[in-house]
């Protein structure tokens, strides 16, 4: 029998390449070319990442990726990783591995070090070993591991016992095992894992260890204490420099430092953690997001409603919330009988559509809540108001018919970018789809689906597919918002549910005299009032834009005989609602600019002599310095103007 000589690749544009039987993926990419080979880091093989020295078999489809595309720093995160972990187990003798995937722009490894807490000082010399480990010109070399039990078995004598528990769970999925050998081909280090890595250390670049944090094993505090060390990977110093400036600005904005130095909410340990007091500056910011949220909602054909904290325990288990949410609600007892702080706002709305008996001539029903929900996290995942165990959730549930699906889902959309586009947000969107786990019939999730891909189109929106990401009662639109440092944060949320109205029995009377469940659609645009204010404070670094901002304007009287004028401009202000504070300390007038620059105040308006004398101001602005001297009733009326704008 004569065996196959040459084996036929499909490419990424669909043309076929032909080469010889038993090509790896850098086989291919140097029968591309020799550039093409130089810049490989790694394939998309049958839709999956694998090694770029893969085998490849007879009508494969691949795609070389290479260091100018963003999946390339899967590859040489995941390895820097690994060097990592390499390191510490050099510099820490008993020290043992747990996992260390890949993050956003980064990654982390786990660390059980007996004796040992890591400092930062431990940092700079696990780098330093790290790149001697990286000169070493090291391999990964990747192995399916045959005999399951004999590496168990070899694990365990090692002590790798996070490792041995792992190679037990995932023992029937083809398992395998990535091996580090040095130039002579001596095994030096290996891991449990199943990739992809580069194919040599000298690949790594630029890398930088940044922080060490407590974890626990399986995130389950009861199991093992571990020691976390996150770090950073890029193809070169100059992205990696560029990076670390990021983080620089990022700390800087971080909201629960702004928090503190401009005093704009506080968690106290007599009220509990993650349950947050919004002190005025913040709180003046949270009343303009809920005016202007309920303004563009009445506008847009929604009635507002109110719904209770708590609800007895029987609600919960009609949702399903008792079923599929356990662990995250939170349970009473009074007079003997079980209640539960609401987890969710929809259960409500239901009992409101329930209430009464609808028409199909009635639909769409729109109601809208900020409605305060309450949540069971751990610990150590809460950070600042970006997550949080009581939280308002800007909710909104549509009732409607079917045929009025497609543009319910438009309106919604319509109504996101409006909003969005009132705090000067750029996003993007994604359709999640059904997932493995998924309840109801193939025609109902086909009938989600195409409506929001239709709805999407129609409006003429971008968007991305993740497959099988939805919720097992629905599929959902996602939208992702970018902050100014390019972050991205969860947005808005659009969902179908066939869930509850099929647990709740819903229906309206159609016009032929049946009963019909309607569609029902949840959908949230802040996502929460708490997380949405933290991107607001850190996009715009607590220099709020005018309509946000708790002190709009600061009157400074450059001496005691100004000070009745500024009483005047702070009473002009005052009529037409401007938020106005006179400084008038015994301070200098470069002092007073510096505070109200320290304190991010939009505006200042500075009075003499000479503003006295012609009925003016002399204006300074937070952003562009000195902006002249404007007549008083000019200044009042383009501030009015700016504010009702909502100018960012």
């Amino acid at each position: 029998m004569q065996t196959q000589t040459t084996i036929s690749i499909i490419l990424k544009d669909g043309s076929r390449k032909e080469i010889p039987s038993g090509s790896t993926g850098l086989d291919l990419a140097k029968a591309i070319s020799n550039s093409l080979a130089k810049k490989s880091v790694g394939l998309l093989l049958n839709g999956e990442l694998k090694d770029l020295v893969t085998g490849l078999k007879d009508s494969d489809k691949v795609e070389i990726i290479t260091q100018e595309d963003p999946r390339s720093y899967e590859f040489l995160r995941h390895s820097t990783a690994h060097i990592l972990a390499e390191a510490v187990q050099n510099l820490f003798k008993g020290a043992k591995i747990a996992i260390g995937p890949v993050i956003e722009n980064g990654f982390y490894y786990d660390f059980e070090i007996p004796d040992h807490k890591l400092s930062p000082d431990d940092l700079l010399k696990i780098e330093k070993e790290m790149q001697r480990l990286i000169d070493e010109e090291q391999k990964f070399i990747r192995i399916n591991i045959q005999d399951i039990d004999k590496q168990l078995n070899e694990f365990k004598s090692q002590g790798e016992k996070f490792k041995a528990e792992l190679l037990n769970q995932y023992r029937n999925e083809n398992p395998t095992l990535y091996i580090l050998e040095d130039k002579s081909g001596k095994p030096v280090w290996n891991d449990f894992c199943r990739g992809p890595h580069i194919t040599n250390s000298k690949q790594i670049k630029a890398f930088k260890l940044l922080s060490v944090s407590g974890a626990y094993w399986r995130a389950d505090e009861t199991k093992e204490s571990l020691q976390r060390i996150y770090g950073t990977s890029w193809w070169s110093q100059e992205e990696l420099d560029d990076h670390l400036q990021k983080l620089e600005e990022a700390e800087k904005r971080d909201h629960r430092k702004l928090g503190r130095q401009m005093d704009l909410f506080s968690m106290q340990e007599e009220s509990g953690p993650g349950l947050i007091l919004w002190h005025p500056a913040l709180a003046y910011l949270r009343k303009q997001m809920e005016d202007y949220w309920r303004d563009l909602h009445m506008r847009n054909g929604y009635e507002m409603v109110y719904t209770p904290h708590i609800a007895k325990n029987d609600l919960w288990n009609i949702s399903g919330h008792n079923e599929f949410y356990k662990e995250n609600m939170f349970y009473m007892t009074v007079d003997e009988q079980d209640y539960v702080l609401k987890p969710m706002n929809c259960p409500f709305h239901v009992l409101i559509f329930q209430s009464t008996r609808h028409s199909y001539r009635e639909l769409p029903i729109r109601m809208a809540e900020l409605g305060t929900v309450y949540r069971y996290e751990r610990s150590g995942v809460m950070h600042g108001l970006a997550r949080v165990r009581g939280f308002t959730q800007d909710d909104a549930h549509i009732f409607c018919r079917r045929d009025q699906y497609v543009n319910e889902i438009k309106g919604v959309i319509s109504l996101v970018d409006l909003i969005y586009k009132g705090f000067g947000l750029t996003y993007t969107a994604e359709l999640s789809t059904k997932p493995k786990d998924a309840i109801g019939t193939k025609e109902i999730w086909e009938f989600a689906e195409n409506g929001l891909e239709q709805a999407l189109k129609e409006y003429g929106l971008d968007y991305k597919i993740n497959p099988e990401d939805g919720a097992f009662y629905g599929p959902k639109i996602d939208f992702k918002l970018k902050d100014a440092l390019g972050r991205i944060w969860q947005g808005a949320t659009i969902q179908l549910d066939f869930n509850l109205p099929d647990r709740f029995k819903l229906h309206y009377t159609d016009k032929d005299g049946s009963q019909q469940q309607p569609v029902m659609i949840h959908r949230a645009i802040y996502g929460s009032l708490e997380r949405f204010a933290a991107l607001l404070i850190e996009h715009f670094s607590g220099a709020f834009p005018l309509w946000l901002s708790y002190k709009q304007v600061i009157v400074l009287p450059i001496t005691d005989r100004h000070v009745e004028y500024a009483k005047k401009i702070e009473s002009a202000l005052k009529e037409k609602n401007i938020r106005v504070e006179i400084d008038d300390r015994a301070e200098s007038l470069n002092a007073k600019i510096r505070d109200a620059e320290m304190n991010k105040i939009p505006y200042m308006a500075i009075v003499g002599d000479k503003e006295l004398s012609e009925n003016n101001v002399s204006i300074r602005a937070r952003k562009k310095g000195d902006l002249g001297k404007i007549f008083l009733g000019a200044f009042v009326e383009q501030l009015s103007k700016e504010i009702e704008e909502k100018t960012i």
